[in-house]
């Protein structure tokens, strides 16, 4: 996946005309390298720990240029802040969104992968497909019912 990332990104700078700089493939390995859904910040950290040592301007900079040739995604939940993931690899799927700890599980829900890519829409092409479904997840629902439960101890 890293080979075949460097490749596109390599291809979208010279096209782009920009500079192929260490910093931005460093920034781009360490993407390749994420399992979940991301903040800037645990990126620049991750950098910070790998004694990779870049300026967090140049993480948003470079992660920008990572949405726009593709290799990324930007989301953003609720009012949180914009999380990122890597595009290859991933697929369509959707998101479970905790609406009270904020985690997020992708799901790939077959039945509905195969509804989606089987719609078309008039005079629109169709690149990918983002679907949110917000609630509260398991573990908030057992901390939610031990709440209770001492709660109605106590009375």
């Amino acid at each position: 996946m890293k080979a075949s990332a460097r490749t596109t990104f390599t291809e979208y700078l010279q096209g782009k005309k920009l500079r192929k700089t260490p910093e931005r493939y460093a920034i781009l390995d360490k993407v390749c390298d994420m399992t979940e859904h991301f903040h800037i910040d645990t990126l620049y950290s991750e950098l910070e720990a790998a004694s990779y040592h870049v300026s967090l301007a140049t993480v948003y900079n470079t992660m920008d240029l990572l949405i726009d040739c593709g290799l990324v995604r930007r989301h953003q939940f609720n009012n949180q802040p914009a999380q990122y993931e890597k595009v290859s690899g991933v697929g369509n799927h959707h998101h479970l969104i905790c609406t009270q700890c904020g985690r997020i599980k992708d799901v790939k829900d077959q039945e509905l992968l195969k509804m989606m890519n089987a719609r078309r829409y008039p005079a629109f092409h169709t690149s990918y497909f983002a679907i949110n479904v917000y609630g509260v997840c398991s573990r908030c629902q057992r901390r939610g019912k031990s709440k209770s439960k001492t709660t109605k101890q106590k009375q």
